[in-house]
């Protein structure tokens, strides 16, 4: 199993960017989907998580800002930001909870992070 995550770059405050998260490999189940930072001197932090159901949480911080949500039939999450902040600067995780076999425990799998950079 693999995630690819896309969408990162250079963008200046106030702006947008849509990260795409994509999921392959030997799936039966994808459970919840999410996203995380990391930022240069601190420490990862939660930003959006989404369940099988559709229903997502958001870090205080980008709430009202960003926007999760997943194409079960392409196995993709996607995270919508806006009014992006320099503070949003750091790199994006995504990370999915995946069953390889029906009626077996999921497994976290990680993505390979996308930098996101907010700056004029």
């Amino acid at each position: 199993v693999q995630l690819q995550a896309s969408g990162g770059g250079l963008v200046q405050p106030g702006g947008s960017l849509r990260l795409s998260c994509v999921a392959s490999g030997s799936i039966a189940v994808i459970d919840s989907m999410g996203w995380y930072r990391l930022a240069p001197g601190k420490q990862r932090e939660m930003v959006a998580t989404i369940s099988s159901g559709g229903s997502s949480s958001y870090a205080d911080s980008v709430e009202d800002r960003f926007t999760a949500s997943r194409d079960t039939a392409k196995d993709t999450v996607y995270l919508q930001m806006n009014s992006l902040r320099p503070e949003d600067t750091a790199v994006y995780y995504c990370n999915a909870d995946i069953r390889r076999l029906y009626f077996t425990p999921s497994t976290t799998y990680w993505g390979q992070g996308t930098q996101v950079t907010v700056s004029s």
